[in-house]
């Protein structure tokens, strides 16, 4: 067995496409759109190559491979955090602990080669992409943007070394038994916010690119005291916002206003994953794409990605008010049920707010970290 760096776009190719080996009798997997993961491992395409590097590897058996990995610096993240550590993301594996070991050694030496002191993830780059590996709940596919992997990954990580760092939520909102009186009280509480010069619309996708730049800096400012939080950069948050906007269904996207200035935000979007799933390998070309455009008001689950509210209009029930709309929109059209994710676990505020709408926690993810 050998360790090969990708170098070519046969390379990489491969790299993309060994998941869906590795999970061909997985009922659950969920193959990533193709061309979207070629444009975010082009470091001519992804901002995130502006400030920060990565190689990525394959695990080779002879001819067959066995297992991927990638090595991450992700210098905008040590500037903000003041740290000096490495990542590893896109770790995917066979059932041979060997193989792992040689993966997640590859990644020390190549964070320890670059002067860091410990290794974190995984991230796929970064916290503002998919990040973490799944610990509980396989019993169901991921939503869209959330990870996926085999439970004996757990066992191959700590094997090596690796503790757990932090734990990341995910909650299953069911659409018919939310609590009705707290989407009363919510919806109550708008009205009385709009006395206030305090309301709540719904994006417009015709003014998208002037929406952006408002969301964009509402997400910096809610979540820079996060653990984990790395600001994104404005290409790298257009480059998301352009990547999603394909799928985004405008009455699951919110904007809060006071006196016409964005001071808070929700982000909601259509589970493509339950179209995906059946996309064989990924590939969406030529018919997948219009299947997406056409069924993506027809899913049955929504996830909330992001919710953001500026300190200084926290407690006002904002919050409240955001999801009692998208549980409206939910029950209104055939969605069964909300997962909002990720969440810390250490995120009191929003894991009672969750837990207030009848919110369980089904799915739990996992950082990790190594001193090297």
């Amino acid at each position: 067995m050998q360790i090969v760096k990708v170098t070519t776009k046969k390379q990489k190719k491969q790299f993309i496409d060994f998941p869906h080996e590795l999970y061909k009798s997985d009922p659950n997997y969920v193959p990533e759109i193709y061309l979207g993961m070629l444009e975010l491992m082009n470091p001519k395409k992804n901002p995130f190559f502006k400030h920060s590097n990565a190689d990525l590897f394959l695990a080779m058996r002879d001819t067959k491979i066995v297992g991927r990995i990638a090595a991450i610096q992700n210098n905008n993240y040590n500037k903000f955090a003041d740290a000096n550590v490495g990542y590893f993301g896109f770790f995917d594996v066979i059932e041979d602990y060997s193989v792992a070991e040689k993966l997640l050694q590859t990644a020390v030496d190549w964070i320890k080669a670059k002067g860091h002191v410990a290794l974190y993830g995984p991230t796929n780059f970064s916290t503002n992409e998919t990040a973490g590996i799944l610990v509980d709940g396989y019993d169901s596919p991921p939503v869209i943007n959330m990870t996926y992997n085999k439970p004996y990954y757990v066992d191959f990580l700590n094997r090596f070394g690796f503790v757990k760092q932090m734990d990341l939520l995910a909650y299953r909102i069911p659409t018919q038994t939310v609590s009705e009186k707290s989407l009363l009280i919510a919806e109550r509480l708008e009205e009385r916010l709009k006395s206030r010069g305090i309301t709540i619309r719904n994006v417009l996708l015709k003014n998208w690119k002037k929406e952006v730049p408002v969301i964009r800096e509402l997400y910096k400012a809610a979540w820079d005291k996060n653990w984990g939080f790395v600001p994104p950069t404005d290409a790298e948050f257009d480059h998301l916002a352009d990547s999603l906007k394909m799928i985004l269904v405008p009455e699951m996207v919110f904007l809060a206003e006071k006196d016409g200035k964005g001071i808070g935000f929700f982000l909601g979007v259509p589970n493509i994953n339950e179209i995906m799933i059946k996309q064989k390998r990924g590939r969406i070309l030529p018919f997948g794409a219009i299947r997406l455009l056409m069924n993506k008001r027809k899913t049955k689950i929504l996830r909330i990605i992001l919710l953001g509210v500026k300190d200084e209009y926290r407690r006002l029930g904002i919050e409240a008010i955001f999801y009692a709309k998208i549980i409206r929109y939910a029950q209104n059209n055939g969605i069964e049920f909300g997962e909002g994710s990720w969440i810390l676990e250490n995120n009191e505020m929003m894991n009672k707010g969750l837990q207030n709408l009848n919110g369980v926690p089904y799915k739990r993810y996992r950082i990790y970290q190594k001193e090297v």
